[in-house]
């Protein structure tokens, strides 16, 4: 799930849990909307620790060249 996908789902679960006032008897819709919520934060500090470490920069390995390399190619 990207980035997006994890805001998407905390916005609706904010909807769901502050702006509606529906009452089911299965269901606690707040409940849904808190869940919700803690799923997309929980993916978005996953989502940043793998782009975190994608983007470690690795300096270049040089390369050792021998002596003896050198004389066969001037």
């Amino acid at each position: 799930m990207g980035l997006g996908g994890c805001i998407l789902l905390i916005g609706a679960g904010a909807v769901l849990a502050f702006a509606t006032d529906w009452e089911m008897d299965t269901v606690n819709v707040d409940l849904v909307g808190w869940i919700m919520m803690l799923v997309g934060l929980v993916g978005v500090f996953v989502y940043m620790s793998i782009a975190r470490r994608r983007r470690m920069v690795v300096p270049p390995t040089t390369t050792v060249v021998s002596a003896e390399e050198e004389r066969r190619y001037p």
